[in-house]
């Protein structure tokens, strides 16, 4: 299965790609809208500000054509870091923009009640569980990821959210809402959790 990775300038894609080939399936980078077509699935990786992560993609011609995979042809779609917070309705961060809206939900910045919980958020993290499937079938209990954030999607729906994290206050670490999907946390650097949860992602595709 092809998977093709959005590369709207603004993520780390050798490491998606790399770990995407551990799991065995192809990885390329999509550039423009039309290089999404061939795809089974989609991902979306990225590192830095909402606001210019979503002025890159419509300056690409990218967010028609996923959006229009996604939510037309049922294509399957995981947002990884920035790239989940992409899949919201808005975000605040550094003023007001208009996201996706595949999740339902606005991007909040993280204000922990504990001054001890520094910001950014960076390094380990447990989670918390909500639903398994389609991303954690084969985790175990509270798995460890890798966390570097600043924001955090808050979904409308409690139902979407698919697991929660801790750090200075709880926010949905995971999401899914029918074949779209994100994740906060980096899988890519996760080890085996994280590898685990890709795997599972593809798989997922396959079935759709």
């Amino acid at each position: 299965m092809k998977v093709a990775i959005v590369d709207f300038g603004m993520g780390n894609l050798r490491s998606v790609a790399n770990a995407l080939e551990f799991v065995g399936v192809e990885p390329y980078l999509a550039r423009r809208g039309e290089e999404l077509e061939p795809a089974g699935a989609i991902l979306l990786p990225g590192v830095g500000a909402f606001g210019a992560g979503i002025g890159n993609i419509h300056a690409a011609g990218l967010a028609e054509p996923l959006l229009r995979l996604v939510t037309e042809k049922g294509r399957p779609l995981l947002g990884i870091c920035l790239g989940m917070q992409l899949l919201a309705d808005s975000s605040e961060e550094y003023g007001s923009h208009r996201g996706l809206g595949l999740v339902p939900g606005r991007v909040r910045r993280l204000q922990p009640d504990d001054p001890a919980c520094k910001i950014p958020h960076i390094g380990w993290n447990d989670l918390e569980i909500h639903r398994r499937e389609p991303l954690f079938a084969e985790i175990g209990e509270n798995p460890d990821y890798y966390f570097v954030h600043s924001w955090h999607l808050v979904p409308e729906e409690e139902a979407h959210c698919a697991a929660v994290c801790e750090h200075g206050q709880r926010f949905a670490a995971a999401v899914v809402h029918d074949q779209v999907a994100g994740v906060q946390f980096h899988p890519e650097k996760s080890q085996r959790a994280g590898i685990q949860l890709l795997r599972n992602f593809c798989e997922f595709a396959r079935r759709c």
